[in-house]
């Protein structure tokens, strides 16, 4: 389901008036798209924003789905999107988007803002699987902001023994934890 606070070009309002009215200081961009000025930023807004770039057959994920959950604050420069779909997609993926082509399984998804996206521990398991700053400096936010969701990546890949750069990842969420577990010294 659409929200009502949020504009795509070519829908209600041409590229021309969403732009003249963000000048006007009415709306902002968010994702994709455009929402009041004054609505509250919430992560089924963040994600319903990539519904003309993900559509039904992509699920949001590594950075993107960071930002949805609010684990940065501002949205990748390109958005990530995971094949959810069972077949292969074969039509031009959009140049806005780094498209990663293996299944994302139904049970590492969720539904948020009428899109899919990769559950939290999938997400952060992806960021600490991924190298370079920027998804670190992500996971290092997320893990800042909720400590749990170090724990959440290291269950995640424990469950997931074949999966590409693990150890990567198990010793990055592995620092993260460790250093929001509570002191014995306290």
């Amino acid at each position: 389901m659409a929200s009502p606070f949020l504009y795509f070009p070519g829908r209600r309002l041409s590229q021309a008036e969403l732009t003249a009215a963000c000048l006007d200081g009415h709306l902002v961009a968010l994702g994709e798209g455009f929402v009041p000025a004054d609505v509250v930023e919430t992560a089924p807004l963040r994600a319903a924003s990539l519904t003309t770039l993900l559509g039904d057959a992509m699920a949001a994920s590594h950075l993107s789905a960071a930002w949805v959950y609010g684990a940065v604050d501002d949205p990748p420069a390109r958005h990530s999107g995971q094949r959810a779909a069972p077949q292969r997609l074969h039509h031009v993926i959009d140049r806005r988007l780094v498209y990663h082509d293996p299944r994302v399984g139904a049970d590492d998804l969720r539904r948020v803002g009428g899109i899919l996206v990769t559950t939290p521990a999938r997400t952060a398991a992806d960021l600490a699987r991924t190298p370079g700053e920027a998804h670190d400096d992500a996971l290092r936010s997320w893990a800042a902001r909720e400590p749990e969701i170090a724990g959440l990546g290291l269950a995640w890949l424990a469950a997931h023994p074949r999966i590409p750069h693990r150890r990567r990842a198990a010793d990055l969420l592995t620092g993260l934890a460790d250093a929001s577990a509570p002191s014995a010294c306290g």
